[in-house]
């Protein structure tokens, strides 16, 4: 009578597999990294991966790489909405000076830049 291996490795694809009762399971180990937190973006990519692109997520689970690519995903977007604010807020004239005259007008329209950053980020790089 045979013995039955408990965990198998398969050189094709480079995963191993443990037994679990009668069938053989990956064996899928996050790494330390994973244990910070997502921001806001990278939470809104990962939603974005699982209901709109299933073949990259699970891809990208395999590989061990989900969690690397959400946080680079996450830092860029914050750095890229710093970016685009503040460019486009002094496209439009926006200063301190503003802020002190009129503080109702400047958050008003620093609330409509964001805003519209946010759409550029959304777009550019959460939805792609």
């Amino acid at each position: 009578m045979s013995t039955i291996n408990k965990q198998i490795h398969d050189q094709k694809n480079g995963l191993t597999y443990m037994l679990c009762g009668d069938y053989y399971l990956p064996d899928l180990n996050l790494s330390n990294a994973d244990k910070t937190p997502l921001g806001h973006y990278g939470r809104m990519h990962l939603n974005y991966l699982r209901e709109h692109r299933p073949g990259l997520y699970t891809r990208l689970i395999l590989s061990g790489k989900l969690y690397e690519h959400l946080a680079e995903i996450d830092q860029t977007s914050q750095q890229r909405m710093v970016q685009i604010v503040s460019r486009m807020a002094q496209a439009e004239g926006i200063d301190e000076r503003l802020k002190a005259k009129d503080q109702i007008a400047w958050v008003g329209r620093m609330n409509n830049i964001r805003q519209q950053a946010e759409e550029i980020i959304l777009e550019e790089l959460i939805y792609r």
